[in-house]
C-alpha cells in the first residue's frame, strides 16, 4: 500500500481523464484543511475547497461528518477509501472540481460497505456511485492494472460472528486450539475515550507470535488492529475495563481471508496459559 501522500500525487498525475470539467465559480474558495480533518493530512495537499462536494459549506459541517469515516479508513477496507472520501470532502484547490470516477466509487464501495454493515450502517445515499462521472469524463479513476501488480494482496481481516472468549481454560484445552488453527499471538491491548467521546482500541506492544503460521510479522500489528476496527463489538466485549490487558488471539487463514476463532485472556495469575506456551514449542499435534 503506497503512503497517502504518494497515493494521492500518484492518482492525479496518472488518473485524470481531461475532457470536459464542472468549473468552480467564484463562490467557492480555497482554505486550509483542518488539524482536525485528520483523515485527509498527508495526502498531497494542504488546502481545500469549500463548498467540497459533499454540499458542505463550513468548517462546522465538514469536521464532523468527515470524522464519522476515520475509523472505517483505519480499517483498511479499500486501499483507495481515503482518496475517494478527501475527493469529496477536502477536494482539492484547482481550476476545476475533480471528481471520483465511478469506477473508484465501486470498488471502495463493494470493499467497505460490509464493513460499514459490520457497524449497523448502509453505505449512505450521498454516496450513490450513479452520481459520479464515468471514467471516460474528467474525474479521479479507479486503480490501474500496474498500481493492482505492484500492490500485493495481503490477508485481510473480515465482519464476523465474534469469538469465543475465554477467561478459564485448561493446558489441554490450549493446545487442542493451539492445534485447530493456523496461527497465535500474543497482544497487549488498551482502550480509551476519544474527545469525541468514541472508543480507541490500540496495540501497545509489539505483537508476540506463538504460531506465526503465514503471517508476515510486518503486516500483522496492522492486521490485527484492522481486525479490532471491523470487528468493534467483539472488541468492545473483550476489553471491558480501560486497564490494558494482555489476550492471546487465534485464528486461521483461508482464502485470503484472517478469522479469528478464540481469545484468551493472559493474565499474569493464570499459570495455565504459561504452561502450555512452554509445552507447545514441543507439542505434537494428533
Amino acid at each position: 500500500m503506497f503512503p497517502a501522500a504518494q497515493m494521492f500525487a500518484f492518482a492525479l498525475s496518472g488518473f485524470l481523464k481531461f475532457t470536459m470539467g464542472f468549473d468552480i465559480g467564484l463562490s467557492t474558495k480555497c482554505v486550509s484543511i483542518p488539524t482536525e480533518m485528520s483523515m485527509c493530512h498527508s495526502i498531497g495537499y494542504s488546502e481545500m475547497r469549500l463548498p467540497n462536494l459533499m454540499g458542505h459549506t463550513n468548517m462546522a459541517e465538514v469536521i464532523p461528518k468527515s470524522a464519522k469515516w476515520q475509523i472505517f479508513v483505519q480499517t483498511g477496507c479499500h486501499p483507495y477509501a481515503r482518496t475517494f472520501l478527501c475527493s469529496l470532502f477536502a477536494p482539492v484547490c484547482l481550476d476545476t472540481f475533480i471528481h471520483p470516477c465511478r469506477s473508484m466509487c465501486v470498488a471502495v464501495r463493494d470493499s467497505c460497505a460490509p464493513v460499514l454493515l459490520c457497524h449497523g450502517q448502509s453505505w449512505p445515499d450521498s454516496l450513490d456511485c450513479d452520481r459520479f462521472p464515468a471514467d471516460e469524463d474528467m474525474c479521479l479513476a479507479s486503480l490501474t492494472k500496474e498500481y493492482k501488480h505492484i500492490h500485493k494482496e495481503l490477508p485481510k481481516p473480515t465482519c464476523q460472528t465474534c469469538p469465543v472468549l475465554e477467561d478459564f481454560f485448561t493446558q489441554k484445552k490450549i493446545l487442542d486450539v493451539l492445534c485447530a488453527n493456523n496461527f497465535a499471538v500474543k497482544v497487549k491491548l488498551s482502550k480509551k475515550r476519544t474527545v469525541s467521546g468514541d472508543q480507541e482500541y490500540n496495540i501497545e506492544c509489539q505483537v508476540e507470535f506463538i504460531n506465526q503460521g503465514m503471517l508476515l510479522p510486518y503486516d500483522t500489528q496492522n492486521m490485527i488492529q484492522q481486525w479490532l476496527l471491523i470487528n468493534e463489538n467483539c472488541t468492545q466485549r473483550m476489553t471491558q475495563t480501560y486497564r490494558p490487558m494482555v489476550y492471546l488471539i487465534v485464528g486461521n487463514i483461508k482464502e485470503g481471508t484472517i478469522l479469528v476463532n478464540q481469545v484468551f485472556r493472559w493474565q499474569k495469575r493464570d499459570s495455565q496459559l504459561t504452561l502450555a506456551m512452554r509445552k507447545w514449542k514441543h507439542h505434537k499435534c494428533l
